[in-house]
């Protein structure tokens, strides 16, 4: 199998995490034209959207994070990742969709101002403080989901924990992680332990300390970042209307297909 994947990317870490604890073998590649929205390479072709994760399983060509996160737990049942009661499987379901939404759409804004310099001064303490507060009501959130379980699912490890783990990794990575000694601080380390997640988050942590070197290519339009839906929304209704306008006039914003071009 194949997986394109960029490390940053919390749907594709959540897809290597789910492989990675299945035990399959598959090999992980960057995209040259990930980031760009060109159609024509390998990336455009696979995916109209021009976006990670991909993956390729002989003649079966999947994108969209959830789908291939259904197609890996029905092609390969064992270990389960969705427990077997309808009302648990649903309840997996939802914490996945939160944390596809509107938590990446947080975690992604405050990326744009730390990573991408897409605002500064006082724009970027509004937008950054923004940001603070709602991963705290979004930690709030998944801990209560989480109870006193070990896991989301309960004593096993599943398909919630693998979405809901880019993203409050990436929440420790900004300095906002969970308060220390908390329900969802022993749940991180509890992952940081499993060698599937253990893994992905050393892919994370390597790409993330070249972000400085390489944010220059979203700023000069070399790379064009993917402003869509909850991100979109984040940015627009958190006070950086000026950043979404300044990103159109430069052309180092991108919005999904169709084009329409």
């Amino acid at each position: 199998m194949l997986l394109y994947e960029h490390p940053l990317s919390s749907y594709a870490q959540k897809v290597k995490i789910a492989l990675r604890e299945k035990g399959l073998d598959f090999t992980a590649e960057r995209p040259a034209d990930f980031g760009t929205g060109h159609r024509g390479g390998p990336l455009g072709q696979a995916n109209p959207r021009a976006e990670v994760p991909v993956l390729i399983d002989g003649d079966v060509t999947l994108f969209e994070s959830t789908v291939i996160l259904e197609y890996i737990e029905e092609r390969w049942p064992e270990p389960p990742l969705l427990p077997r009661a309808p009302a648990a499987r649903a309840r997996a379901r939802l914490t996945e969709e939160v944390c596809d939404t509107q938590y990446e759409a947080v975690n992604w804004g405050f990326g744009e101002v730390l990573w991408f310099r897409r605002a500064t001064g006082d724009l970027a303490g509004r937008l950054k403080a923004r940001a603070a507060r709602q991963t705290a009501e979004l930690q709030a959130w998944l801990t209560e989901r989480l109870g006193e379980a070990d896991w989301f699912g309960g004593a096993r490890f599943g398909w919630a924990d693998a979405a809901a783990a880019p993203m409050v990794n990436r929440s420790v990575h900004y300095g906002l992680g969970p308060d220390a000694g908390s329900p969802l601080a022993r749940w991180h380390a509890r992952l940081c332990e499993r060698p599937a997640v253990a893994a992905t988050f050393a892919e994370f942590d390597a790409a993330a300390a070249q972000m400085a070197a390489a944010s220059e290519h979203y700023t000069t339009g070399g790379r064009r970042r993917a402003y869509r839906d909850h991100r979109l929304e984040w940015m627009v209704r958190s006070g950086g209307v000026a950043v979404v306008l300044a990103g159109l006039r430069e052309d180092n914003i991108r919005f999904s297909w169709p084009h329409g071009e």
